[in-house]
């Protein structure tokens, strides 16, 4: 047997991805982190490269994942429990941290339930599988994560159930649920980004709840709202709450991430204990695959228990300080953002060509970047995402402020 015809056909889809613009630049290594030094925050060291980089694409926002009760817990419980599950959960495969870490990241978020799933992505897919029947309607925003539409096609909505409004557009989610038939419709489910990861900007909860609010009673199983708060849980809001925190409103459903802020591995949905069970028995990410490592739920266990203390607050501070140095240094180059307070601060370029040969010269100043090109943006929104993190310095984001003073 011979792959040869197979990878012929391959090589010929990849091109086609290279052409359209859309192929990904081939992985760089991380070799070393070099820890901080005097006013310096971490560097990296990456395979082929002698100088070492500031990390601007990172979206471990507190900087947890050094930490050493985070790395303590994880040594521990994998000498108490071992390297893996050996199990799914159902045949036995849930040990105490994975229950612990349900109660600790549900009493976060402010909710009587959680599942552990491992990442948000499989969370989106699982949840959507346990919430879709053949009476539900879908509406979404526009710019919703690859993963909430993977989720929509995976638990095979029909065309006809589904609705897209145009990003954080509220006449166009009043005009979709105004559409949607009641009568042959049990169930509406209204999902969206918290904050949008390729700009930063956030949903707008409160609005959202005011456009719905003349329709919850109108469904037999309820109008419900979810939020998958990936970038905004831990890192956004006066005390990491996310989004809600932002605007001061709730949803119903929340899915987020121990990938980022936490600076671990693995995703979650909070609600209550009816939705959790219905995960529990139908979600086919959550039921047939290995959970997270014993080790990945004590860290990460950790790592919400320090961004819920007196240090988390300070690490969440020098991360806001640092978001409103580095905007008041784009603000003094003239340069254009996309108005925010999170983490994430796109730089609009708008050009693509200016795009890629702004992001190698950042790469030549050691300053780690991702660009964003059409299609993965639109054609006019080519963009530089930068990412700040608690390590950050206050010396770090001087040097990137240069930087990019100088390849302007």
């Amino acid at each position: 047997m011979s792959l040869s015809l197979l990878d012929a056909g391959l090589d010929k889809e990849v091109a086609a991805l290279s052409a359209e613009g859309r192929a990904k630049a081939p992985e760089r290594v991380i070799v070393e982190v070099m820890p901080p030094q005097g006013a310096l925050g971490p560097r990296y060291r990456l395979d082929g490269y002698d100088q070492p980089f500031i990390r601007m694409n990172s979206n471990s926002y507190l900087s947890l994942s050094h930490h050493p009760a985070v790395l303590a817990a994880a040594d521990e419980a994998t000498h108490r429990f071992g390297a893996g599950p050996g199990a799914v959960r159902f045949i036995d495969g849930t040990f105490g941290p994975h229950v612990e870490l349900e109660a600790r990241i549900a009493a976060f978020c402010g909710r009587p339930a959680a599942k552990i799933f491992n990442s948000a992505y499989t969370t989106n897919l699982g949840l959507a599988l346990a919430l879709q029947n053949q009476r539900t309607f879908w509406i979404g925003d526009e710019l919703n994560h690859n993963c909430i539409i993977r989720a929509m096609r995976i638990a095979n909505v029909p065309r006809q159930n589904k609705a897209i409004f145009k990003h954080n557009d509220m006449a166009g989610l009043k005009a979709a649920i105004e559409g949607v038939d009641d009568s042959a419709i049990d169930r509406v489910i209204v999902i969206f980004d918290g904050v949008f990861s390729m700009r930063g900007d956030h949903a707008p909860i409160g609005a959202i709840n005011d456009v719905l609010a003349p329709h919850r009673e109108r469904f037999s199983e309820g109008l419900v709202t979810v939020v998958d708060d990936s970038h905004g849980i831990g890192a956004y809001g006066a005390t990491g709450r996310g989004t809600e925190e932002i605007c001061g409103a709730k949803v119903d459903i929340v899915v987020g991430t121990f990938g980022k802020a936490f600076g671990v591995n693995g995703g979650f949905v909070a609600a209550s204990p009816a939705v959790v069970e219905a995960v529990r028995q139908k979600a086919d990410t959550y039921i047939y695959t290995n959970p997270l490592s014993a080790a990945d739920c004590a860290a990460a266990k950790v790592a919400v228990d320090i961004a819920d203390s007196d240090e988390g607050l300070q690490r969440l501070r020098n991360v806001q300080a640092r978001i409103a140095q580095f905007r008041a240094g784009l603000d003094r180059l003239g340069l254009e953002s996309i108005p925010g307070k999170h983490p994430v601060v796109p730089l609009m370029v708008r050009d693509t060509a200016k795009t890629t040969a702004m992001v190698r010269g950042f790469t030549d100043g050691g300053v780690l970047v991702v660009g964003l090109n059409f299609p993965v943006v639109p054609m006019g929104d080519q963009t530089i995402r930068f990412q700040i993190n608690a390590a950050h310095t206050e010396a770090d984001i001087d040097q990137v402020l240069a930087v990019l003073q100088r390849i302007r």
